[in-house]
């Protein structure tokens, strides 16, 4: 089958890290019978240097023509890159909500998955690790605080900085409903996370929550405000299988949960809208200080291309494949740096994707 997909190498190490998933996509297309053309489309710090602007209509229009899109990484070093000196609309990070909400990714999946072969490296006791743990994080990711108005003002001389929370029902009813559909195909649990205790938009949150849940009779519903579950991820973080949250908090939790599998390198995400079009990507920085130097992990781009197979391309023999051909080289001991452990193998970047493609 023929597909278009779209790819957005980004910043840092994100161009290294698009090009082993690539690799790993040509592999699949081998071996299953598929064509895959791709569009590459800058964004970010790259779009900025070409552009002026950190996204452009071309790249929304492209990217709205695609089946899907596999990007690396956005940014760079806010201490010293000439990026960041412009104001916030102009910076690569404003690039980055611009196409959620130009193509109304509302839904975020990020996967919080503890290999057995990198047990080593969870920071968590054995004794809290158990078996280990697999959760999928389901953030809100186009409403909240991160899109309401803001603004500075100056109060009898004193500077005031406002940001507005904001959330309707009809948004928190489609990311629940996403949320309650992902966990029918899992293990049939949902813990819906607010601040309930305090805020308004949380009230609200879990009052539509527990409407949505009357449609999932099979699937059991928990609340569970924001602090408890921050403390409950590092206590006993196999309890979890789908958290469901708004923006802010499902920021700062997807990132806690990233560390307790042992690194960030290792986890990917998929941002959907209402249809089965996806963005995908690692759920790490652009890491500039090791960029262009073949260090960077490109695992968690290579699964969040296999998330694309699965959500966006309905190739869920394929996702396994390349999911299984990543296991099959940890468990033959093969590393990069971020997750390297006496008794394994260094590879670089290059090579890490090449012995992934290679098991499929």
């Amino acid at each position: 089958m023929e597909h278009k997909l779209a790819l957005i190498p980004g910043d840092g190490i994100g161009p290294e890290i698009v090009r082993e998933a690539r690799k790993v996509l040509d592999r699949v297309c081998e071996k299953y019978g598929h064509t895959f053309t791709y569009t590459e489309l800058l964004l970010g710090g790259a779009s900025i240097d070409a552009n002026g602007v950190p996204l452009t209509e071309e790249t929304v229009a492209l990217a709205k023509e695609s089946e899907a899109v596999l990007m690396g990484s956005i940014g760079g070093d806010a201490a010293t890159s000439p990026w960041y000196k412009l104001e916030p609309s102009k910076r690569p990070e404003a690039g980055l909500l611009g196409i959620r909400k130009a193509l109304n990714l509302f839904a975020n999946l990020r996967p919080a998955y503890l290999y057995k072969e990198l047990k080593a490296a969870c920071p968590l006791r054995d004794e809290i690790i158990g078996d280990g743990f697999d959760m999928m994080i389901m953030r809100e990711l186009t409403g909240g605080l991160y899109f309401g108005e803001r603004k500075t003002i100056e109060e009898n001389g004193v500077k005031k900085a406002i940001d507005t929370l904001t959330y309707d029902e009809n948004e928190i009813r489609r990311i629940a409903k996403r949320g309650f559909d992902i966990a029918m195909k899992r293990r049939k649990k949902v813990t819906s996370v607010d601040k309930a205790n305090v805020l308004d938009s949380s009230r609200l949150w879990r009052k539509v929550v527990e409407e949505v849940a009357q449609e999932y009779p099979e699937v059991t519903l928990e609340h569970m405000l924001v602090d408890n579950c921050a403390m409950q991820l590092v206590k006993d973080p196999k309890q979890f299988d789908v958290i469901l949250t708004e923006n802010m908090f499902g920021d700062i939790l997807s990132d806690e949960a990233s560390m307790v599998t042992g690194s960030i390198g290792m986890l990917s995400s998929a941002s959907l809208n209402e249809t089965k079009f996806g963005l995908y990507e690692p759920s790490h920085g652009s890491a500039p200080d090791i960029a262009g130097q073949d260090k960077a992990n490109p695992i968690a781009t290579i699964l969040s291309a296999a998330m694309m197979l699965r959500y966006s391309l309905d190739m869920d023999q394929e996702a396994d494949a390349v999911e299984a051909a990543v296991s099959a080289v940890l468990e033959k001991g093969y590393r990069t740096g971020d997750i390297m452990s006496e008794g394994c193998t260094l590879v670089g970047t290059a090579q890490m994707g090449d012995l992934i493609a290679a098991e499929i």
